[in-house]
């Protein structure tokens, strides 16, 4: 259900662009973003920073999108996400000595110290591929086939990733709990 509900405003911008257009779909994608912070700060208290991170790039982006009504703006917008997230994840590392991935996952699994910071590196470098080949995609194919791949192809490239990561880490879930 959390995979639904963060896809929400990708499948909504899906939805509505088949059916009436990139404009009607980047403002149906702000406004959905816009309704999932405003459920979670009703029905959790606390937004996540990521989240609003989510809220400023579509709002900014996107706007821009409308306002120019030029659909370039709006085709940036998952790469500069992702880049964010890059150099979020490299940034703490790197100068504020913390691992976010560590601190995201140490809950559910142990790891050692290189593991927790070769998986923090694969994210970002995951992340930032991911914004080079969505702008590959926005600018070399139709704004149709850009669509299909912001839902279907970025969300199966990071299902993959995530099953590779979660078949690499195995061994060390395992054996966390043979020594339990």
């Amino acid at each position: 259900m959390k995979l639904l509900f963060d896809l929400f405003p990708v499948i909504l911008f899906f939805v509505v662009f088949k059916v009436a257009g990139v404009f009607a779909a980047t403002a149906a994608a702000i406004a959905a973003t816009f309704v999932q912070v405003a459920w979670v700060k009703y029905h959790h208290g606390k937004v996540d920073t990521m989240l609003w991170v989510s809220l400023g790039i579509i709002t900014v982006f996107g706007g821009a999108t409308l306002l120019l009504h030029d659909e370039t703006f709006i085709k940036w917008k998952p790469t500069i996400l992702y880049w964010f997230f890059t150099a979020t994840l490299l940034f703490s590392s790197i100068f504020l000595k913390k691992n976010l991935m560590r601190a995201l996952l140490h809950e559910k699994m142990s790891l050692p110290d290189p593991i927790w910071h070769r998986l923090n590196l694969a994210w970002s470098a995951f992340f930032a591929l991911l914004g080079l080949i969505n702008l590959y995609v926005a600018f070399n194919f139709s704004t149709d086939v850009w669509v299909n791949f912001k839902l279907f192809g970025a969300t199966g490239i990071m299902l993959v990733f995530i099953l590779v990561q979660a078949a690499m880490l195995a061994k060390y879930v395992e054996e966390d709990h043979k020594e339990s």
